[in-house]
């Protein structure tokens, strides 16, 4: 379970930025988006959902991006280019696209991240300085990175390193660590690499690895983040991609036919000349008693093919409750059909593994007071000046004053005559005056 987000410096994110998913303090109403948990028996209560509204270049496909990169960066365990590249995010790869364009001076990049896993309270940060936009052949280092379990500190890693005393992740431990801890902080503080992280090399090689497996597991596998949603690529979940076949998935046909499909069903087609499975348009043969196939593309709506991609994630993310953040998660989806998906969510029946929703948009039908609660409602907008961007809740608004937010307010109402701000006036009429004007005003 995520509870907090923490960047700076990313991009138009020049200031410290926090995206939180905790609840906000005198907040009440749909008590079915929350998730509660214990760390040393005070709770903790965290939010199953958030939408995040903004204009053009406000800033919303930033915050996920800073997401994305984040977790790129701990699953690699460095700060040098990814050769892989094949991410829709190139910021993943190439860290020299992270800077803000207007920065003069390298100033450090920031990360920090808060989630339950394995009924630990885990916070992990770092400080990076990158060089300046473009600046591919700077000298980065780790300038600063922490990591606290259950609130108390495990490491703290400067010019030197700081190890707490472990006692916190005990059971992680190996006896030969416990026995010998004189020795084991000697040879990690001696393990400090300026472009590697401590956590996933010098800690999980010296200090514990099982440790280190639990917290990579959630970035792995729980951290479901999905950057652009509209280009997305199909999920590899077939174990044997070499045999010619037919793959048709029962949950994410059924889906598909609620949703509305045009052949008779949609599968996974693995050929002999293409190792790689793709999605196609599946036809009874009446004649032959046989299927055939076609690519989905040439038969299927944008929007179904969207669908299928994204379903299996969400069937996943409340299997094994992940968090799924996703760019642009209405991209070509009819709203009826992501306000059921919400309403999984949102569902304490179903909903079982507390698993959350992410996403960012532009459709104004999810500004309802009976479908998220204020702290869930979140803004970003963009200084047109600075450029620099800056995210916050509908919750931060309060309750009382001219500009204070109730609960039963009509929230969409508000965000169009721009109460909450986060909303841009836009009107393209001079520019057609003006080409009219240069044509002579001929009919």
């Amino acid at each position: 379970m995520l509870l907090e987000f923490t960047t700076k410096n990313y991009k138009s994110f020049v200031e410290k930025t926090m995206f939180s998913m905790k609840k906000a303090a005198k907040q009440s109403g749909l008590d079915y988006s929350l998730l509660k948990e214990e760390v040393k028996g005070k709770p903790v209560i965290g939010l199953c959902s958030s939408v995040i509204y903004g204009p053009n270049a406000a800033g919303k496909t930033n915050i996920i991006g800073a997401m994305d990169v984040f977790r790129s960066i701990v699953l690699r365990g460095n700060i040098r280019n990814s050769e892989e590249k094949s991410s829709p995010n190139p910021a993943s790869s190439a860290l020299e696209l992270i800077p803000n364009n207007k920065l003069t001076s390298s100033m450090p990049v920031e990360f920090s991240v808060e989630f339950f896993v394995d009924k630990m309270l885990v916070k992990y940060s770092v400080s990076l300085d990158l060089g300046l936009f473009l600046e591919d052949n700077y000298q980065r280092k780790v300038i600063d990175e922490e990591l606290f379990v259950n609130g108390d500190v495990v490491f703290r890693r400067g010019e030197k390193l700081v190890l707490g005393s472990l006692k916190v992740i005990k059971r992680y431990l190996p006896e030969s660590t416990v026995q010998n801890y004189e020795s084991v902080f000697n040879i990690a503080q001696n393990s400090l690499n300026q472009e590697e992280l401590f956590l996933t090399n010098g800690f999980k090689l010296i200090i514990s690895q099982l440790f280190v497996k639990t917290v990579i597991d959630w970035f792995a596998n729980k951290f479901m983040v999905i950057y652009r949603a509209d280009s997305m690529q199909l999920i590899k979940r077939f174990a044997d991609a070499q045999k010619k076949a037919v793959y048709v998935e029962a949950t994410t046909d059924k889906a598909a036919r609620l949703f509305g499909i045009n052949s008779n069903a949609l599968g996974y087609v693995v050929s002999d000349d293409d190792s790689e499975a793709k999605l196609c348009s599946i036809f009874n043969n009446i004649k032959e008693k046989k299927g055939a196939a076609m690519a989905a593309e040439l038969f299927e709506s944008y929007g179904t093919i969207q669908f299928i991609n994204m379903f299996p994630l969400v069937i996943r993310a409340i299997q094994i409750g992940g968090t799924l953040v996703v760019d642009e998660f209405d991209a070509s989806i009819h709203p009826m059909a992501l306000m059921s998906i919400i309403n999984i969510f949102h569902n304490d029946d179903i909903n079982i593994h507390r698993a959350q929703l992410i996403f960012n948009t532009h459709n104004p039908i999810f500004l309802n007071s009976n479908l998220f609660r204020r702290d869930e409602i979140k803004f970003v907008e963009r200084d047109d000046d600075s450029h620099y961007s800056t995210l916050y809740a509908l919750s931060d608004f309060g309750t009382t004053g001219e500009k204070g937010v109730r609960k039963h307010d009509d929230y969409m109402k508000n965000y169009f005559i721009s109460q909450y701000g986060a909303i841009k006036d836009i009107d393209f009429t001079p520019i057609f005056e003006e080409i009219r004007a240069s044509e002579g005003g001929v009919r």
